[in-house]
Formats: C-alpha cells, sequence, structure tokens
C-alpha cells in the first residue's frame, strides 16, 4: 500500500499534536504545589539573619559563658 506526500504529512502533524498533548499533560502532572510551611521558615531563618540574629545570639551566649565562671 503506498500512501500520498499529503497522507504522511497529515499522519505527521497529527502525531505532532497527540505528542504536545501528551508533553503538556505530563508538564502539569509534575508541578509542585508550594509548601507553604516551609516557605515560612525560610523566611523567618532569612529575616532573622538579616536583622543580625545571629551576631546577637553569639554575644548572648559567649555573655553567658563568661558571667558562669
Amino acid at each position: 500500500m503506498t500512501r500520498t506526500q499529503a497522507q504522511i504529512q497529515n499522519e505527521l502533524e497529527s502525531e505532532r499534536a497527540q505528542l504536545a498533548d501528551a508533553v503538556e499533560q505530563l508538564r502539569d502532572s509534575f508541578k509542585v504545589k508550594p509548601n507553604l510551611a516551609v516557605l515560612g521558615a525560610g523566611a523567618a531563618a532569612v529575616g532573622f539573619v538579616l536583622a543580625g540574629g545571629i551576631g546577637a545570639t553569639m554575644r548572648y551566649f559567649a555573655r553567658r559563658g563568661r558571667e558562669r565562671r
């Protein structure tokens, strides 16, 4: 059975459309929904560091260590 060039092109276009739909469905199934608790904890940590929290905490523990002696 021989196919014409137009038939082959139509089949290729149909296959491309099906493949594009399958890829789109696959992308939709792998979308990650953000976890708000993790984002909140990360934002709190960044705010702590930007506010100088690490240095203040280290000074607090160093002062407590000196006072015990």
